[in-house]
């Protein structure tokens, strides 16, 4: 039979849909029939920034956030069997090659990956919110627990309330932290407040009168990470994850005199995600997460570019 998915060849050329063979499995692979995968801004910068080339051997099918159901094992895989539902570590945790960019990804209907990639999905966890997982998930869970060392009590401001910023202000919400949250959206606001945190802000500025431990920029449009800087409390943590411009200019006076920690931080472990899926069991976790279909995949990644998506975007088929 043959596969067909969304393949990229160069920058700034449409996404043209291929069919090709399916492929089969290595020894330490498996063959996914793909249900879900989210479309990232990642894929965005892939199709129109030419400096993401360096990280994407083209031509390739795209998409690095995905989950299904195991239909081949390769001859020594043990960890899963057929019939399993299973997400997707963007990321080779031994080699740190990512699919969608050096391998085939999850814009597709049938995908080959290595084993080690692959987490249990529990069954009271939905395909669609295995693959948010997988990247908006983890790209906010290893920032906020692993980098940034949160925990219950603690004061936590995250900024940009988009895709990641409301997972990690929904997990730190269940985690028992104390949540300031900032963005220019007031929609983006009042969802936060719907979910529990302390306060929300138009601007990062009034961060600081709450003397935070830790702050996580997830918008990363130059000034905000600055801003953060000045906001979080002396002897405080930064953890910067957006990519919304690749440059920022920093108070560097504020970061020697205050002491503080600016860390930054991309994606994340299978380990990760098994937590993100942790704290969707706790039936707690509502993250906006808009559903579309594979062959509207060109059109919806048209739709975060624009800006046009609160929270996620995930692709599914039945």
């Amino acid at each position: 039979m043959n596969m067909k998915g969304w393949q990229f060849t160069e920058t700034d050329t449409p996404l043209k849909l291929v069919e090709q063979a399916d492929p089969t499995p290595k020894p330490d692979e498996v063959i996914l029939a793909l249900k879900a995968s989210g479309l990232c801004h990642t894929d965005v910068g892939i199709l129109h920034d030419p400096s993401w080339a360096p990280m994407v051997e083209s031509p390739v099918i795209i998409g690095h956030e995905t989950a299904g159901v195991v239909t081949q094992v390769g001859a020594d895989v043990t960890n899963v069997k057929v019939g399993d539902r299973v997400a997707v570590s963007p990321q080779n945790p031994e080699t740190g090659k990512t699919i969608g960019a050096f391998r085939d990804g999850g814009y597709a209907d049938v995908l080959a990956v290595p084993a080690v990639q692959l987490v249990p999905l529990p069954q009271d966890v939905s395909f669609i919110q295995g693959a948010a997982a997988t990247d908006a998930g983890m790209s906010a869970y290893h920032p906020l627990f692993v980098v940034g060392q949160a925990k219950k009590g603690m004061k936590v401001g995250i900024i940009g309330i988009g895709g990641l910023g409301q997972f990690a202000t929904n997990m730190a919400v269940i985690a028992g932290c104390d949540v300031y949250v900032a963005d220019t959206k007031a929609s983006s606001r009042d969802w936060a407040m719907q979910i529990g945190v302390t306060a929300a802000y138009e601007n990062i500025s009034d961060l600081a009168q709450h003397h935070l431990n830790l702050i996580v920029d997830f918008a990363g449009f130059d000034t905000t990470t600055n801003e953060a800087i000045k906001a979080v409390k002396p002897g405080g943590t930064v953890v910067l994850v957006g990519m919304g411009i690749l440059h920022s200019t920093i108070d560097t006076g504020a970061l020697i005199f205050n002491n503080i920690k600016l860390i930054g931080n991309s994606g994340g472990t299978p380990a990760d995600i098994a937590k993100v899926l942790d704290f969707f069991e706790t039936g707690k976790m509502h993250p906006m997460l808009e559903t579309t279909s594979y062959d509207q995949i060109p059109e919806g990644l048209v739709r975060v570019q624009n800006g046009d998506v609160k929270g996620r975007l995930i692709a599914t088929r039945d």
